[in-house]
């Protein structure tokens, strides 16, 4: 995984924040730097998004895996957290949505992103959507 991982944030950094290569071409994703939960370490990943307002909206699907991934526990344990998007880079708080919110926030993300409809078939978890409210 973190091959592929190095790889997309590659090709964002060369791209201007753009997906240039595979399947996820085409579709708005972000670079987000958070603190490991265990570790203070800074952690980096790409994730799809989708936008409310001046918020960026993401959800926790590990593909529908059973588990949360690992940025969602870290964004948890510590909200602050640093988004490369567009070719900028931002400081953001991190904040887990709830009710009627969440349910709004997960149709917006799937209208934007139809290839995350599918994932709570996947799991038993609810899967979490969260909010990255930029501080700058």
């Amino acid at each position: 995984m973190a091959n592929w991982n190095d790889a997309m944030i590659a090709d964002m950094r060369a791209h201007d924040g753009k997906v240039t290569q595979g399947q996820l071409a085409g579709f708005p994703h972000l670079i987000i730097t958070t603190t490991g939960a265990r570790t203070g370490q800074p952690r980096t990943t790409v994730v799809a998004y989708s936008r409310d307002g001046s918020r960026y909206v993401i959800a926790a699907t590990a593909g529908g895996a059973p588990k949360h991934p690992s940025w969602y526990h870290n964004l948890v344990a510590d909200p602050t957290v640093t988004i490369e998007v567009d070719g900028r880079v931002v400081d953001a708080t991190a904040r887990p949505t709830e009710g009627d919110e969440r349910a709004r926030l997960w149709t917006q993300h799937v209208a934007t992103l139809p290839y995350f409809a599918g994932y709570p078939d996947k799991t038993t978890r609810v899967i979490p959507v969260v909010t990255l409210e930029p501080t700058d």
